[in-house]
């Protein structure tokens, strides 16, 4: 059901250091979107990303690292699974978006 042996790739690398150290500040649909992924993903493959850690806690660069090494290493092995992974590019996209936005409003506010 999982591969071990994930190398991660540099664009990957970039992407979870990009990503904030404290929790999205994600709006109302984003939210949703996001957190809905990472149920289904549990729902669908039987684990647990954060273990008694409310979304909105759960520090943007651990759920972007997350949802990469999912991508990466998870093996579908049923509709509910495949449906479930076939999520997780949209929403690393979305994250990164987000991080992208976040980092160059960063640099915008120190000039």
């Amino acid at each position: 059901m999982a591969k071990t042996d994930y190398i991660p790739e540099l664009s990957e690398v970039r992407m979870e250091r990009r990503a904030p150290e404290g929790p999205y500040a994600l709006d109302a649909d984003d939210r949703a979107y996001i957190e809905g992924c990472l149920k289904q993903v549990e729902a669908a493959f039987g684990t647990e990303g954060f273990p008694g850690m409310p979304f909105e806690a759960i520090p943007g660069r651990a759920l972007i690292r997350r949802f990469i090494v999912w991508w990466r290493t998870l093996e579908p092995e049923n509709p509910s699974q495949r449906e479930a992974h076939a999520q997780l590019p949209g929403a690393i996209r979305l994250l990164d978006t987000v991080s992208a936005f976040l980092e160059e409003k960063a640099r915008g506010s120190g000039r």
